[in-house]
């Protein structure tokens, strides 16, 4: 952690007792005043070389500090808190110190910052919701600020979330951030790796562990296959690969802390797919959620234009295309009238196990060959990929070398029946945790389409959840797939694939490409299914 900020205690601001919150703004404001000051004593000594490194230091511990602050005063629930930050940026620029502002409009790229829920304007049961949060993390996060368009699964995931980072486990607090960024970093998400770096930091962890995977204990080091595979390709894993990690002798896993780190892996494989599927932007505090430059006269640098911090409104920019709004009316009509004629031939007739095992087939074989026109090889960056191996590896290899995937019926083994009472015993509580998360995200719908109400979405929305399964190989004997092409045109496909299988690939035409007309909450539930399924 950077020099400014190790000497600040941010915990207090997350205390219910607007007293402690108090109190630690004073103290956050008497170091800030500190080290203003001295930063000013600085500009006015004459310049001695040996002195650059130091001040230069000095300067970057406390623009740290102030980008905490900014942080706090946009997205603090705690109305004092976000008031009283805003004071103490206004009083250091009034000593003549450039304060940061935010970049970009809002915690999605992908979605107006005016339809996202602002802070400070939540009712009192989502306000109790983001005070656990900040408690729980010290932030609210522009991924809690994305989910609250659906507040009975955000509430479930956030407890989830704490559960598997904060409370008694099998694996220590700084094995389990550092297991969060060796996962996030198999999908390139600069995003959540940031934010874990901070974490595992802040919990204790050795710093040495983050120049590199090779500098992490070798137990931790043993996993990286197991995260690679589970990533891109998890058909593959076989029980060579778990035996492999239960009998390493002195750098073995206990049964315990392997179902742990492998909740966690796909735990943030998944959120990984959500945070691109979303267009999740940088948090404001970290690298590309702020700069110190001074804004133009229209408030833009021209720096912050290029670098696409723009805002797509002032910018009159229509990434899909020019599409008519009565063309988007007709296909929302469309797929509702197929919806209806699927449902009178289920009703008439009901095709045979054979002719749907076909469809299966037909089905999983088309999934591999659907891809965006602008799919490129997307190299990682040094400070994410770091913390894996084998950075070719990956889902497109399978696709576009026709290798086979084997089919895996859910009746033989599913979560149910299997999965939820072997993680149950060996991590309690944990099994019925992920279980209400996987109920409230298949079942989760407001009866609505675009303008439509009272409307049955059950077909829709299990035909994206086999969809995913699919393409991994994962049959239903009960479901008929020729339904799938009937319901999901080719530019949701594109994206649900890339969302699933190459995330760091999706792009903002990609998520304004399908459902035009439908509003951002119906289709951030598409893409809960899509991050929650992998």
């Amino acid at each position: 952690m950077a020099e400014g900020e190790n000497e600040v205690r941010w915990d207090g601001l997350c205390s219910r007792d607007s007293t402690t919150r108090e109190t630690a703004l004073e103290n956050i404001r008497q170091i800030i005043v500190r080290k203003t000051e001295c930063l000013r004593l600085v500009k006015e000594t004459p310049y001695r070389p040996a002195d650059g490194l130091s001040n230069a230091v000095s300067l970057d511990g406390l623009n740290k500090l102030l980008a905490h602050l900014l942080m706090l005063s946009k997205r603090c629930p705690f109305k004092d808190v976000r008031e009283r930050s805003e004071f103490i940026l206004k009083s250091v620029q009034e000593l003549g110190i450039r304060i940061p502002r935010p970049l970009g409009h809002g915690p999605s790229r992908f979605i107006p910052e005016k339809e996202i829920l602002q802070v400070g304007s939540e009712d009192a049961q989502m306000h109790t919701l983001f005070a656990d949060s900040f408690a729980a993390l010290g932030r609210l996060d522009n991924i809690t600020l994305v989910m609250v368009f659906h507040p009975q699964y955000l509430e479930s995931f956030l407890k989830t979330q704490h559960y598997l980072l904060q409370m008694d486990g099998p694996l220590p607090l700084h094995y389990r951030h550092y297991i969060g960024i060796m996962a996030a970093a198999r999908h390139q998400c600069s995003y959540l790796v940031n934010l874990h770096v901070n974490d595992f930091l802040h919990v204790g962890g050795d710093p040495k562990w983050l120049n590199g995977l090779e500098n992490a204990p070798q137990k931790l080091q043993n996993l990286g296959e197991l995260n690679k595979v589970l990533a891109h390709r998890p058909w593959l894993i076989t029980k060579e690969h778990i035996e492999g990690l239960l009998k390493a002798e002195e750098h073995s896993w206990s049964l315990a802390e392997l179902v742990h780190a492998v909740v966690l892996l796909t735990h943030y494989h998944s959120l990984a797919s959500f945070t691109f599927g979303c267009g999740i932007s940088p948090e404001i505090h970290c690298d590309g959620g702020h700069t110190f430059r001074p804004p133009s006269v229209s408030n833009y640098c021209i720096c912050d234009i290029t670098n696409g911090n723009h805002s797509v409104d002032e910018m009159q920019v229509n990434s899909a295309g020019n599409v008519s709004v009565s063309d988007s009316f007709f296909e929302v009509e469309a797929l509702m009238e197929k919806m209806k004629q699927l449902q009178e031939c289920r009703d008439e007739e009901e095709a045979s196990q054979e002719e749907m095992a076909s469809r299966f087939e037909i089905e999983k074989r088309e999934s591999m060959f659907v891809f965006s026109s602008d799919d490129e090889e997307v190299t990682p960056a040094r400070d994410v990929s770091r913390h894996f191996e084998d950075t070719s590896y990956g889902y497109k290899d399978f696709s576009r070398h026709g290798m086979h995937v084997p089919t895996f019926r859910v009746q033989d083994y599913c979560w149910e029946d299997h999965g939820y009472s072997l993680v149950n015993r060996l991590y309690p509580d944990v099994g019925q945790l992920i279980d209400e998360k996987f109920h409230i995200a298949y079942n989760l719908t407001y009866n609505t389409m675009a303008m439509h109400k009272d409307v049955d979405t059950s077909m829709l929305r299990r035909a994206i959840w086999n969809y995913i399964h699919c393409m991994f190989g994962i049959r239903y004997d009960d479901y008929d797939y020729g339904e799938i092409n009937q319901l999901l045109d080719r530019s949701f496909k594109v994206y649900i694939k890339t969302v699933v299988c190459t995330p760091e690939k999706v792009t903002k035409r990609m998520y304004d490409s399908f459902w035009r007309q439908f509003k951002h909450s119906e289709k951030k539930l598409g893409c809960k299914q899509n991050s929650f399924m992998l």
